[in-house]
């Protein structure tokens, strides 16, 4: 195991630790809060980067006391539970928004149209659809799929030499887990199905390859936007994320948690 990552608040930067426990939710802390635009009741998210990407200007951690901090890109904080948080987003954000730590009962997201991207390059006009959340992950949760979300070194470092040639930062991808192997290539694809054993207790069990959007292609913080970060996956890494779906340009995998327990960077990764 390489490196970890939890997200505190959806969409927003998130904070690399060096352990975690992981349950049946994923990792402790990971999405435990969400913005939702007040008119519409959609919980708010980059991957309809017109409304949203300024998202990924602020960052959330958790605190010793377990409170979830958020950055904001003027160097100033504000905790989730403060009062005036959701006044202090929507003036940063331009919507009315309001913080839940539990989904609607209908929770929905749009998603921008990842060819249309392609095709004209502008996040601008692009068009979006609806997507519901947590397919694959426990009820009342705010991922877009299931808990865990992992990536390989080899799927990197397959993108960087297919693209520019220089480092490809796993931040854009968003992965929980980044998974240092030995293969090379998109090798997550041939994980669907398996089991990884994971240090000493925790086990998952791969599901799906991850389906791309805008959100690799946007400005994660001091990472610069990046249209080469979708473009390379539709060109060389176009798979079903499911057999009921048309391909997609896919990196890295979803995986659901199927013996809870610890992670940490180093630990051993087993692929049955």
């Amino acid at each position: 195991m390489e490196r970890l990552w939890r997200y505190p608040v959806k969409s927003m930067l998130g904070e690399e630790v060096d352990a975690s426990g992981v349950t049946t939710r994923g990792l402790t802390g990971d999405r435990c809060v969400a913005l939702v635009q007040r008119e519409t009741g959609k919980v708010a998210s980059a991957k309809h980067p017109r409304l949203w990407r300024d998202l990924l200007r602020l960052r959330a951690t958790v605190t010793d006391t377990g409170r979830v901090r958020m950055m904001l890109p003027d160097g100033t904080t504000a905790h989730t539970d403060d009062p005036a948080a959701d006044a202090r987003l929507s003036a940063l954000l331009g919507q009315p928004v309001r913080l839940v730590t539990v989904p609607p009962a209908v929770a929905t997201l749009d998603r921008a149209r990842p060819d249309e991207l392609l095709r004209d390059g502008d996040v601008e006009s692009v068009g979006v659809e609806p997507s519901g959340l947590a397919g694959a992950a426990p009820e009342g949760t705010f991922f877009d799929f299931a808990p865990i979300h992992l990536v390989t070194s080899a799927s990197l470092d397959r993108l960087a030499a297919l693209g520019t040639g220089r480092p490809v930062e796993p931040v854009r991808y968003r992965p929980n887990l980044v998974i240092r192997t030995q293969d090379t290539g998109f090798v997550e694809n041939e994980w669907v199905g398996r089991e990884l054993a994971i240090g000493d207790a925790l086990v998952l069990h791969v599901i799906a390859p991850t389906p791309r959007c805008a959100v690799p292609t946007l400005a994660h913080g001091p990472v610069p936007a990046d249209l080469d970060a979708l473009r390379v996956a539709a060109r060389h890494n176009r798979v079903a994320p499911v057999p009921e779906l048309d391909p997609q340009p896919c990196v890295g995998a979803y995986a659901q948690v199927v013996r809870p327990g610890p992670i940490r960077v180093g630990d051993r990764v087993r692929v049955s």
